[in-house]
């Protein structure tokens, strides 16, 4: 089966892909990881492991963006995942919304925000196509180079 084998759950995918979730990080505030709301869960806003800090198209690269976005996209799915208990209960990443905090000068968002959209779709399938939004920022909390907020529709 191929890494976008819709058949292939969400589960079995991880395993495939030989990817190892981080432990889901806490809210640092008065906030949820995740609200329920119907069939919808939204997930606060999320930042890339190891909290590096910096400014892309002047402290980091475009590819660097891109790896910092799938990190922030691996600690969506692990809050996902323990929310839910299984990966294999979304029926569809509904939403990405990503903020790069960014030079001026700098227009390559949407090639950042890849690296979380690829890391949906090579898990999710056809599931993992997602509407997303991306904006530059000329700073983010703790000048994390990337957060993301994502919606899930949630299968019952």
């Amino acid at each position: 089966m191929s890494a976008f084998d819709s058949a292939l759950s969400a589960e079995a995918r991880l395993a495939q892909l030989g990817i190892s979730l981080p432990q889901e990080s806490e809210p640092a505030a008065n906030y949820a990881n995740v609200v329920f709301a119907g069939s919808l869960l939204f997930v606060s806003g999320k930042g890339p492991a190891g909290r590096p800090s910096g400014k892309l198209g002047q402290t980091f690269a475009t590819e660097d963006g891109y790896r910092f976005a799938r990190s922030a996209g691996l600690e969506i799915v692990a809050v996902v995942r323990q929310a839910l208990g299984s990966l294999d209960r979304v029926a569809r990443v509904v939403k990405l919304q990503g903020f790069v905090n960014a030079a001026p000068t700098f227009g390559e968002h949407h090639l950042v925000l890849n690296g979380c959209s690829d890391l949906m779709r090579e898990l999710f399938g056809e599931r993992g196509i997602h509407s997303r939004s991306v904006l530059g920022a000329n700073s983010l909390r703790d000048d994390l180079p990337v957060i993301i907020d994502s919606v899930f529709q949630i299968a019952n």
